[in-house]
């Protein structure tokens, strides 16, 4: 499949990028290519491949999903203007 310029001109409206018209020819053979590549990738027979998210087969690290209190909470509050029963204290802005 081959863009021609009107079809160049008219994707780059779309993506919201502006491009002079002497620029136009360079991008139509660009979407060309890339066109042509997808073509070349959809004859590919990939029945039966599991699809894959690496190129090495690895399984990431994980640590055990423990619940804790944190134990930070004095700290955390000594850095607020304002405190109340242990909670951050804000302003009203609801009447």
């Amino acid at each position: 499949m081959s863009i021609d310029i009107k079809t160049a001109r008219k994707v780059a409206h779309l993506a919201r990028i502006e491009v002079a018209e002497e620029a136009l020819p360079p991008l139509a053979d660009a979407l060309s290519n890339i066109l042509a590549f997808m073509e070349q990738l959809n004859e590919v027979d990939i029945e039966g491949v599991e699809p894959m998210s690496s190129v090495t087969p690895m399984a990431l690290k994980q640590r055990a999903d423990e619940v804790t209190d944190g134990g930070y909470q004095a700290q955390i509050l000594a850095n607020a203007p304002d405190t109340r029963e242990g909670f951050f204290a804000v302003p009203k802005v609801v009447e």
